[in-house]
């Protein structure tokens, strides 16, 4: 069993930064692309951005020059620093991991609970 567990999100002032983290732990073999989306009260989640093993990443446009994600393989850990939040930026982020568990097997899709970022003054 894998699982995902994400921490960081609060309350912040509009300019402030947060920092996520997500630990992805229980059998695995290896992790692919890790990746943040979110979703705001009544729209459809969305990517924020994604990072390949190698370290590669991918931003969504909105969150460009703002946002940086990255990662600790030797931890199966992603990050996500949010500097200069708009209230816009409000959602729950949610991590995502493609993580194989055994060399034989093919990489399945895990999701985390979710955290509450809330930019208000």
């Amino acid at each position: 069993q894998v699982q995902l567990v994400e921490s960081g999100g609060g309350l912040v002032q509009p300019g402030g930064s947060l920092r996520l983290s997500c630990a992805a732990s229980g059998s695995i073999f290896s992790i692919n692309t890790m990746g943040w989306y979110r979703q705001a009260p009544g729209k459809q989640r969305e990517l924020v951005a994604g990072i390949t093993s190698g370290g590669s990443t991918n931003y969504a446009d909105l969150v460009k020059g703002r946002f940086t994600i990255s990662r600790e393989n030797a931890k199966n850990t992603v990050y996500l620093q949010m500097n200069s939040l708009k209230r816009e930026d409000t959602a729950v982020y949610y991590c995502n991991a493609d993580i194989r568990d055994s060399r034989w097997s093919p990489p399945l899709s895990y999701w985390g609970q979710g955290t509450q970022v809330t930019v208000s003054s």
